[in-house]
């Protein structure tokens, strides 16, 4: 009787395994645990931001304009609170992405306004700052190229016969990706290069030398 009772769940198990369900289910998973690590990856980003501004407010609080779009562009980030269930939303995950992309021009600005004040670029905590924000973009660039390959990989699988049957019982679709056009420009760190010298002020030019007095003939 028990095995009678077990043979419609061992069968059941055989058929959704051939027909790529439990392949689907996997790769969802997986989909899930790259998303999160794309949000971590943003956030951290977005955690370094206020003590960067606060540092170059410290040397160049006349930038105002700047470091205003810094806070701003994170303010726009911050309203935007991607979970999981969002991302399968294209226009969701398109608006993500422009505020992304949005906060990090806004950085780069910064960090480029930075090279005019040599105080501010030998500043140790600046320095730090600057060296975690370029680790945490290189973080970003790994994180959302696996994300994508990530993608790819499950809209590939739920599109191919006999997977895509199974994906369409169960409901599982194809899903929006980041877009790839420009991926290196968006995904590039943000770069300053310390060695840099300030431009030194032009320099008067020398005054031309004034003519020797004749020499007086001698007297008689």
């Amino acid at each position: 009787m028990r095995l009678r009772a077990l043979l419609p769940l061992l069968l059941a198990s055989l058929l959704l395994g051939g027909c790529g369900y439990n392949r689907i289910q996997e790769t969802d998973e997986k989909l899930k645990a790259g998303w999160s690590e794309v949000i971590n990856q943003y956030q951290r980003r977005a955690d370094l931001i206020p003590n960067l501004v606060n540092t170059v407010k410290g040397y160049a609080a006349q930038e105002e304009r700047v470091l205003t779009e810094v806070t701003n562009a994170r303010a726009r980030v911050g309203g935007i609170q991607m979970t999981p269930e969002m991302a399968n939303d294209p226009q969701a995950l398109k608006n993500f992405q422009a505020a992304q992309s949005e906060l990090s021009g806004a950085l780069s600005r910064l960090l480029v306004v930075s090279e005019n004040y040599p105080q501010l670029k030998s500043d140790q905590n600046f320095r730090d700052l600057q060296a975690q924000l370029e680790g945490t973009e290189n973080r970003v660039a790994v994180a959302r190229n696996r994300y994508i390959e990530d993608v790819q990989g499950y809209n590939t699988l739920v599109r191919r016969f006999p997977v895509n049957l199974t994906a369409m019982v169960f409901g599982y679709e194809v899903k929006p990706n980041f877009a790839v056009e420009n991926e290196a420009a968006i995904s590039r760190a943000p770069t300053v290069d310390f060695s840099v010298a300030p431009a030194q002020p032009a320099s008067a030019p020398a005054p031309d030398p004034q003519p020797e007095a004749p020499a007086t003939p001698p007297s008689g």
